[in-house]
């Protein structure tokens, strides 16, 4: 549920890369007085894909197999700055991303103003187009992604293996659940066996002062 969602993140501020999940709309919304968001949507061209790609796997459609082109060549540019500074992603994003977002952008809008409005595909479409600014997001900070593809892959050992956990026993177990699962996807993140990692946080935590417990963090400690 959305309230779930704020009290997660009410402490956050920036950017969010996420699915089109309505519980994190609030959390978009602009402040009246200072009329800034806390935190900023950046959407996953994954999930867009995927709508089309759909489409065109249950009805061969041409148009949509054109648009999944035009997004082929945006996924490879992505391939090829993999691993790059920021800066640089930025550049080649500015430079080769951003004109073939505006073709692809008119070529959807095209699609969508002559097939019909009840349409898979102009649903696929209209689900990329109101979300646009925030689609193109990834191309103003190249720390950004054009896919929440990591956060996919982190939670997939969850959703595939829930059926054999249905219930975590309490609130306060599925609290402790999913504060492991974030330590844990965090270690790996950061290239760091998630077993010696907790092993050695355990270890130490009864004497570590609690004014620096940034220090156990993932990021910080040496193994």
């Amino acid at each position: 549920k959305a309230e779930q969602a704020e009290a997660l993140l009410k402490e956050c501020h920036g950017y969010l890369h996420a699915d089109g999940y309505a519980g994190f709309n609030s959390l978009y919304e602009k402040n009246p007085i200072t009329g800034q968001s806390q935190m900023m949507e950046v959407a996953c061209w994954a999930h867009v894909r995927r709508k089309v790609y759909e489409v065109h796997m249950a009805t061969s459609s041409p148009a949509a197999r054109d648009l999944l082109e035009r997004m082929a060549a945006l996924f490879k540019l992505e391939a090829d700055i993999r691993g790059q500074a920021p800066e640089e992603r930025l550049n080649a994003r500015t430079q080769y991303a951003l004109p073939l977002l505006s073709q692809l952008k008119e070529a959807m809008e095209h699609v969508l103003a002559q097939g019909s409005r009840k349409s898979s595909l102009s649903q696929a479409l209209r689900y990329a187009l109101t979300r646009w600014p925030a689609l193109i997001r990834y191309t103003t900070d190249g720390r950004l992604d054009m896919t929440n593809n990591a956060a996919e892959r982190a939670i997939r050992p969850i959703a595939l293996g829930r059926r054999n956990w249905t219930f975590a026993g309490s609130d306060d177990g599925g609290r402790r659940a999913a504060i492991m699962y974030t330590l844990i996807e965090t270690a790996k993140l950061n290239a760091i066996n998630p077993e010696a990692y907790l092993t050695n946080v355990i270890a130490r935590i009864a004497q570590h002062p609690m004014r620096r417990i940034h220090e156990l963090l993932p990021w910080n400690l040496t193994l």
